[in-house]
């Protein structure tokens, strides 16, 4: 419910509370007295366009408060929740105004950006007439009224839910295509890195075990020469030993004959030949340590040498070629098994579509049926209307190749207001007066499924009297039995049957130095007054009150 309305410093209004009741509030006055100043405020409480012109000349700002009563599980109360807005018992949407042209929103005294507070509003309260802009006639709007008409809640959720899988399941497809794809790129050179790798038989820590007995068989082949060297002289052709071992025997054999001055030469040279034998014997057992394939260097340095050229190939250190192996092998594995999950997923699509189709194909059989429904309960309140000559239309455009949340269905609300003439968008084809009409048709038919908890009529009842007055008046009255309903209205036929009846009226203020626009509820006599008013004009005679107390009393 709209409990509260209090709009201060705005051009013509000062300082005014208003509180607004449950059920039917009748605004009526003069035309100029400022009924739609206060459509325009709370309009702009509501999250609408701001203007600059509603501030008074000479004040820098002005600010309207809406205070509103919902249920706890009012979708409005939901939005602030969503938006870590503090949800009080009352909902307090605040709007300011400056003379510059800004605005600042409030909700329940939370800064808040003009379109969230549009947003809240809209799920609040519909106005229908000289603000259309915010009610029915948004096309956008219509698909989810069928909706709500045809009680589609569990089929609407079908659909959405088939949706969001589906696109989740095509997603997933064309992420796994997406994989495949840069597979592919890369598998022709993969398979020549996993064959070339696998080729060299790669062990962890080769290349220090290969660098080591390389560095020590390079060493063994320098020692070779000189140890050839050595062999050459001890064992060639000139060596020494088969001369002093000549040489002794001969002194040996003097020193035998008395020559004992060779004796001593002939001990030293028995020494000279025993260490000449033991420098032969080591050489013979250095010679068979160093025993060595001359072929094995070239095998290890072959081997080395290839290992750090396919590192450096790969921009890597030769341990890291594992890694390098190891990850193209698995690209290869990946585009294999890849494969099988693509198949995999696809199927999940084909299912997940199947399961969208049948869910949409469901709603808009059920919308088909809703919109002829719909078209018939409405085309029953027309002829009382005065727009018995005109047909509402539901126009359902079918499109089954279209994937959206909403289904197969674009809904639109059309009219055509004469035969012979054209259909089309209701807000298009509707005069004012019309689409009013046409609006408040809808909302009684619509007033219990999924209506806004507030509506709005700024003179729906323009151009019409008598029967049709009446008429709009009654269907306000049951409106009001289910939602809360203001009217603003010239008719006396919808302000007698209101609950409640405001006034608007100008007042002169300090001499006339301003006007403002002042509210007063109306009871008893009062309201009796202005009905009367409202039958007789500028005079209002007996005649016209005994009148307008009968017509409060016939409908009340």
């Amino acid at each position: 419910m709209l409990n509260a309305l209090s709009v201060r410093n705005i051009v013509l209004i000062d300082q005014l509370d208003l509180t607004l009741e449950e059920g039917l509030t009748a605004l009526t006055g003069e035309t100029g007295a400022g009924k739609s100043i206060l459509l325009d405020a709370l309009t702009l409480a509501l999250g609408g366009r701001g203007d600059a012109s509603l501030v008074r000349t000479g004040a820098e700002s002005g600010q309207v408060v809406a205070v509103l009563q919902l249920p706890r599980t009012h979708p409005a109360r939901e939005a602030l929740r969503e938006n870590a807005i503090a949800d009080d018992e009352d909902i307090i949407l605040r709007r300011v105004q400056f003379s510059d042209g800004r605005t600042r929103a409030f909700i329940n005294d939370q800064p808040v950006s003009a379109g969230l507070l549009q947003a809240v509003g809209r799920l609040i309260v519909e106005i229908h007439g000289q603000h259309d802009d915010r009610a029915l006639v948004d096309a956008a709007t219509h698909r989810a009224a069928l909706d709500a008409f045809g009680g589609h809640e569990s089929l609407a959720g079908a659909v959405w839910s088939t949706h969001d899988a589906l696109v989740e399941a095509e997603a997933a497809v064309a992420g796994q295509r997406s994989i495949i794809a840069e597979a592919q790129a890369r598998e022709d050179y993969a398979r020549h890195v996993v064959e070339e790798l696998g080729e060299l038989h790669l062990e962890a820590g080769e290349e220090e075990v290969l660098a080591e007995r390389r560095q020590r068989l390079m060493t063994l082949e320098k020692a070779a020469e000189e140890v050839r060297d050595a062999d050459e002289i001890l064992n060639g052709p000139m060596a020494p030993g088969p001369v002093l071992a000549g040489l002794m025997r001969r002194l040996m054999r003097k020193a035998d004959a008395g020559a004992a001055v060779f004796q001593p030469i002939v001990e030293a040279l028995d020494t000279a030949l025993v260490s000449l034998d033991a420098t032969s014997d080591a050489l013979e057992g250095l010679k068979r340590d160093m025993a060595f394939d001359p072929a094995d260097l070239e095998k290890v340095e072959e081997r080395l040498f290839a290992l750090r050229a396919a590192a450096r190939k790969h921009q890597t250190t030769v341990d890291g070629l594992g890694d390098i192996l190891a990850r193209y092998a698995k690209d290869l594995e990946m585009l294999q098994s890849g494969e099988e999950s693509l198949k995999a997923l696809e199927s999940a699509a084909v299912a997940a579509r199947a399961a969208y189709s049948a869910a949409a194909a469901a709603l808009s059989k059920a919308r088909e049926a809703a919109a002829t429904a719909l078209e018939k309960a409405v085309g029953a309140e027309l002829p009382d209307l005065k727009l018995g000559s005109a047909k509402f239309i539901v126009d359902r455009q079918v499109d089954e190749a279209r994937v959206a949340g909403s289904g197969y269905d674009q809904i639109a609300f059309h009219v055509q207001t004469n035969p012979g003439t054209q259909a089309g968008p209701i807000l298009k084809v509707a005069s004012g007066g019309e689409l009013s009409r046409f609006m408040l048709a809808l909302k009684v038919v619509l007033a219990d499924r999924g209506s806004a908890p507030v509506l709005i009529f700024d003179e729906i009842d323009t151009g019409v009297g008598g029967a049709v007055a009446d008429a709009i008046g009654r269907r306000l009255g049951r409106l009001a039995g289910k939602v809360q309903v203001l009217t603003v209205t010239h008719a006396p036929q919808v302000a007698a049957r209101a609950q409640s009846h405001l006034l608007i009226e100008k007042q002169a203020i300090e001499e006339g130095a301003f006007v403002r626009t002042h509210v007063r509820r109306l009871d008893g006599k009062a309201r009796q007054e202005e009905v009367a008013r409202m039958l007789a004009g500028a005079k209002v005679t007996d005649e016209a009150r005994a009148a307008a107390g009968k017509l409060i009393s016939e409908v009340s």
